[in-house]
């Protein structure tokens, strides 16, 4: 069998890593395009090395841009590859430009497209991963869902006979990433070796367009009792700079990218987690880090369970949620127990055979 998967940002590699070694276990042919969506190298290529992912076979280089232009660039180089390359199924993974560009042009060959990360919902009409989940999961053959609760959700746009619950492949990289950190030292800067911490990321439309909306997260950041470790977005660094606003002020301390094991393993240390990732707020509730999510909404509703998570979406609540005491409520495992990739490469395999 000849799958080709298509990824173009970070939280896609960390998903490829498993699913990979899952296909060529299984038998099958994996091949990768790489839409180059994120190029910065500890947003990309570090990735890759990070987490022994075979290099792209296609990597297209079609950087940043209006989503318009980006996604119609995506659309176009990847049709011409799969056109050459005919696949037996093209794997999309989550919710980014390349998710939905790789969709069309597969769909639009007649490809069979199986999208990993089905059923996500924030309900955000504004939220442009929104408008690419839901179009992609319409588009696509086969639904891998992470949660029910995900499938719930397909199966309420009458899409429950695609959909196969096979639970999150991100939870398989962090388990094993967790287990890798262990011990590994996180070259923190002077100042916070060895003492409480939070770890802080930022990088939504939604928070980072408006330059007021911006420009007080990173006031009310700066503003906490702890050191706050912030790696920067490349995207993020631009804007703050374009629009001068220092990121190295009060408690905030930038610094690059982390690749992601040390990512994990900042985020096991850490006393609390603010972010708007999607991401990452499973990987603090997995890790037993309390966040905060500076959002309306969140597509993991189950992080909510027990006060691990909380949204604030007002800027003034940021400070106060993270000096909430660690919750004490059980977590469960929601997200599955790390065999998401086997499950989900099984599944396409069988569909495709």
């Amino acid at each position: 069998m000849n799958v080709i998967s298509v990824v173009g940002a970070r939280p896609q590699f960390v998903k490829l890593a498993p699913m990979e070694r899952a296909f060529l276990t299984g038998g099958a042919t994996h091949r990768t395009i790489h839409t180059g969506q994120h190029y910065d190298h500890a947003m990309s290529d570090g990735f890759f090395d990070t987490l022994g992912i075979e290099p792209p076979a296609w990597n297209l280089g079609v950087g940043s841009g209006n989503h318009g232009a980006q996604t119609g660039s995506m659309l176009e180089e990847i049709e011409n590859v799969l056109i050459d390359a005919r696949p037996d199924c093209v794997i999309v993974y989550g919710d980014t430009n390349s998710t939905l560009a790789a969709t069309v042009a597969a769909v639009k060959l007649h490809f069979p497209v199986a999208h990993l990360e089905a059923g996500l919902r924030s309900f955000n009409r504004r939220m442009p991963e929104e408008h690419n989940r839901v179009l992609t999961d319409h588009a696509a053959d086969l639904l891998l869902a992470p949660t029910e609760v995900a499938a719930g959700h397909l199966a309420r746009e009458g899409l429950a006979d695609r959909t196969v619950v096979v639970g999150d492949v991100m939870v398989d990289v962090l388990l094993e990433a967790a287990e890798r950190s262990i011990g590994i030292n996180l070259g923190w800067p002077d100042g916070i070796a060895d003492s409480p911490y939070v770890l802080a990321t930022i990088h939504r439309a939604e928070n980072t367009d408006d330059p007021h909306r911006l420009a007080s997260i990173i006031d009310a950041l700066a503003g906490l009792d702890l050191p706050v470790v912030l790696p920067v977005h490349p995207r993020v660094r631009t804007l703050a700079a374009g629009r001068g606003l220092e990121l190295a002020t009060g408690s905030l301390i930038p610094i690059e990218p982390l690749d992601y094991v040390r990512m994990i393993a900042a985020v096991r240390e850490a006393t609390a987690v603010v972010t708007d990732s999607g991401g990452l707020q499973k990987e603090a509730f997995v890790l037993g880090t309390p966040t905060t999510t500076v959002r309306t909404e969140t597509e993991w509703v189950e992080t909510l369970e027990g006060g691990w998570n909380v949204l604030s979406p007002s800027v003034d609540d940021i400070s106060r949620n993270v000096s909430r005491p660690t919750p004490i409520a059980d977590r469960g495992t929601p997200y599955g127990s790390g065999f998401a990739a086997v499950t989900a490469a099984a599944a396409v395999m069988e569909h495709y055979a």
